[in-house]
């Protein structure tokens, strides 16, 4: 609703002069986005010398999200500084036709449906890679589900035959290419501009990575064409007939609607956006299991009268709800977003207070999922908080795929992924322990851990 009325939005102390509240986002995000609840529903900061405008109350956040999503368009800082290398994919690409048109012919990669068909490849490839841990050896958890991540998402996305030599420098490139992304977010936009040697590396791996997913189209796309070439043809390779098609085949349907660009653009997207998230989640995931051990008995005893001595099928996912519940309160808990952002269209009375048109609107799905008045005792790790029945509505609160028209849209791929790979690490080792000191939670574009390493004990194996 566009109005000239409305008051100024208090602002949050402790600001200094230049950098505005800048020290306290470097310093302890977290505990600054949570505190300003204290001050009001919107609250003004400043970024430097740019104000932005922080949404505290869930409901006015939905109302960003939702119900006036026109006054507040995709936009903001960090969407920007991804732009700028990641194109107009999905998650960037500005709200209007294009948007619309675009999600649209995405949406069927990931109904339930087409996932499924992706489902055992998947699994095999997370127990393949999980089973070739060595045992009783420090490994780095956090790095360890995001390369499973990226090595799952890649056999859903190109399906089961993409060349070695591709998936290879993926897995090399990607770690670069995310810490390079961060960094843009964070640094002035003025300093990723100059010609310095770590924004050409960045600039150099992002043009790369177009090059390699141009080789993953071409060869997704001869696969294709080879097959339908030889389907029915009696002397036909049966198993490669039956393999199904990555879900970026109904991508490639559209390629001339889309062209070559926009094609890169979204995988580009699916790919960042896949990764990062889901590897965070999955860390701290296992972190509040050796937390836990009772959370850890239920999960394994749920998987056992599931599964019994077999491996995992994809089929078994809907059977393991509290696995489930488990994964929703590390994302709770965890973010894994913790600041997005929102650029006023036009002059907006937000809940009684005044935002300028082309102000930042930043929402913070961690300040809300660590909202008392919703998650009592926020900072325990409860997963029987999602228990049916006793849940309160949490339905504005719980913001981690976002909500409205840009909505997460991949979150029923999420969920799959995050079950198969929980699964899989569970079946695969009967037991694991931290090793390094407990984690804290560092903000950057995800709340990701700043160390964390694990020993994963076979059954003979001693902790």
């Amino acid at each position: 609703m566009t109005s000239s009325t409305g008051v100024r939005a208090p602002s949050a102390p402790g600001a200094l002069p230049l950098i505005g509240h800048g020290h306290r986002l470097a310093r302890d995000p977290l505990p600054f986005i949570t505190s300003l609840r204290e001050h009001g529903s919107v609250v003004r900061i400043r970024i430097g010398p740019t104000p932005a405008y922080v949404v505290t109350d869930p409901a006015l956040t939905r109302r960003v999200l939702v119900t006036d999503a026109a006054d507040f368009t995709k936009g903001g800082k960090i969407i920007d500084a991804l732009r700028v290398f990641f194109g107009d994919g999905l998650a960037t690409v500005a709200d209007g036709d294009t948007h619309l048109r675009n999600r649209r012919l995405m949406q069927p990669m990931f109904n339930k449906a087409h996932i499924a068909e992706r489902g055992d490849a998947m699994i095999e490839q997370v127990r393949e890679i999980v089973g070739a841990w060595p045992g009783a050896q420090p490994r780095e958890v956090y790095a360890d589900m995001n390369a499973i991540t990226l090595a799952a998402f890649l056999v859903a996305l190109f399906g089961a035959d993409l060349p070695g030599h591709l998936a290879g420098e993926f897995t090399a490139l990607m770690p670069a290419i995310m810490e390079g992304t961060i960094r843009q977010t964070i640094l002035p936009a003025w300093v990723t501009r100059l010609p310095l040697p770590m924004n050409r590396a960045h600039a150099e791996r992002v043009a790369r990575l177009r090059t390699l997913i141009d080789q993953a189209i071409d060869h997704h796309g001869a696969a294709r064409a080879t097959s339908a070439e030889t389907t029915g043809c009696p002397h036909a390779d049966t198993a490669r007939s039956e393999e199904k098609p990555g879900l970026f085949a109904t991508l490639l349907a559209a390629e001339e609607s889309l062209g070559r660009q926009q094609l890169q653009d979204e995988a580009i997207t699916l790919l960042t956006g896949a990764i990062e998230t889901t590897g965070t989640t999955l860390a701290w995931t296992l972190y509040e299991i050796t937390r836990n051990p009772g959370i850890e008995r239920r999960l394994r005893e749920e998987l056992e009268s599931v599964c019994g001595d077999r491996p995992l099928r994809y089929d078994d996912l809907d059977q393991l709800p509290y696995s489930r519940r488990v994964l929703q309160e590390a994302i709770r808990k965890y973010g894994p977003a913790w600041m997005v952002t929102r650029t006023a269209a036009r002059d907006v009375d937000l809940g009684g207070h005044r935002i300028p048109r082309g102000a930042d609107v930043v929402w913070s799905p961690y300040l809300h999922q660590h909202d008392p008045d919703h998650f009592p005792d926020p900072d325990t790790f409860d997963p029987d908080r999602w228990t049916p029945g006793r849940t309160p509505d949490t339905r504005g609160s719980f913001l981690a795929f976002g909500d409205g028209r840009r909505k997460c849209i991949g979150e029923n791929f999420a969920w799959a992924e995050l079950q198969i790979i929980l699964a899989t690490v569970l079946q695969t080792w009967p037991r694991f322990a931290l090793t390094s000191r407990p984690p804290r939670a560092q903000a950057v574009v995800t709340v990701k851990p700043d160390t964390m390493t694990m020993t994963f004990l076979p059954p003979t194996a001693r902790a």
